[in-house]
């Protein structure tokens, strides 16, 4: 095997195509990855397998979600950060330990973890910090834990650390039948908020109502409907667009308006007198830029606390499409195309 760094990935195909396939076999392990090439088109391509350095663990990859930022670094507007590899999207991954890097205590080969990472995950293998893992929970399948990271570390950060939503608060999510979405509705919902979900289209409302942990319901709407359930403690902007922050006219005093996903557009006019009349907080997040010590916080606040709650059964992860990794291009296509409900995955 190969000995290289961990999180250093290393592009085989000008030595390999001098090789007949079984020295490349016996010279190489090779895994398959989805890269970015540099015209942002999306390809398939053979690359060393990662070797898990101190600190690290290499994944088998079972299952790998997809998300709005793979489409944007595909476009060159949301790079990977540093560490991670530059060039293979996925923020999310599902699978099996193969290899534990020196220094590493708690995980074994074999377990089956799940992780937030930094790009690197639209692949067969990938390195990841040990203290980034979670628990994948007894009977969830590797689908759904590939779709539980991104979507629910976000929730969670989002809404209950940052807006600090508690029972009794009004929440609207828009764009709402979307992974991030998802996970939006079901957060606010467990933590005890009125939930108004905002879905354009119809045939998904029975579905997002179902969502609704026990003891709990949730409200949908059509975007059109959304200023008659006003006023909001906490509005999650999921969209974007010029006319998303004429929500701050909904918001109650006081309120919060989180922007997480902007596909809809990334300007948009405010009108701050009404912000100021309303003493709200505009709150913009992401999470892949932050410094690993807050990445390795967050997990460690996911592991504890929203995980026992997938456990139990008071969050699911809605699956909208599966695709294997040669059927990539067929994976970003649905994720970029309309009427999804979940989120979509790769099964490397």
């Amino acid at each position: 095997m190969i000995q290289i760094t961990a999180a250093h990935w290393y592009d085989l195909e000008g030595e390999c195509s001098r090789l007949s396939c079984p020295e490349r076999e016996s010279r190489f392990v090779i895994m398959q990855a989805v890269v970015i090439d540099g015209r942002g088109a999306f390809r398939l391509e053979r690359r060393a397998d990662p070797v898990a350095g101190p600190g690290l663990v290499a994944v088998r990859v079972r299952a790998a979600g997809l998300n709005a930022a793979d489409l944007q670094q595909a476009r060159g507007d949301y790079p990977a950060p540093s560490g991670w590899p530059a060039d293979i999207p996925g923020l999310e991954i599902a699978g099996e330990v193969e290899q534990v890097g020196a220094g590493v205590t708690g995980v074994g080969v074999g377990d089956r973890v799940m992780a937030l990472v930094g790009g690197g995950g639209h692949a067969e293998r990938i390195v990841v910090p040990a203290d980034l893992l979670l628990p994948i929970p007894a009977g969830l399948s590797w689908r759904e834990a590939a779709g539980f990271p991104e979507a629910f570390s976000t929730a969670w950060d989002a809404l209950v650390i940052q807006a600090g939503v508690c029972a009794g608060d009004r929440v609207l999510v828009t764009g709402a039948a979307g992974g991030v979405g998802t996970a939006m509705v079901q957060v606010a919902a467990v933590s005890g908020a009125h939930v108004v979900a905002s879905v354009r289209r119809t045939e998904l409302h029975d579905r997002m109502k179902e969502l609704a942990p026990v003891g709990s319901s949730v409200e949908v709407v059509v975007p059109g409907q959304e200023s008659g359930r006003a006023p909001y403690d906490v509005v999650v902007e999921l969209v974007g667009g010029e006319d998303c922050l004429r929500r701050v006219e909904l918001l109650r005093t006081r309120g919060r308006i989180l922007v997480v996903g902007v596909q809809g557009g990334t300007v948009a006019p405010l009108r701050m007198f009404d912000l100021m009349l309303a003493r709200a907080q505009l709150i913009g997040t992401t999470i892949r830029g932050r410094s690993h010590a807050e990445k390795s916080l967050l997990a460690a606040t996911v592991r504890t606390s929203v995980v026992p709650l997938l456990a139990d059964g008071r969050l699911r992860v809605p699956v909208d499409a599966a695709f294997p990794l040669d059927r990539y291009a067929d994976a970003y296509a649905r994720l970029a195309g309309p009427g999804k409900f979940g989120k979509v995955v790769m099964l490397p």
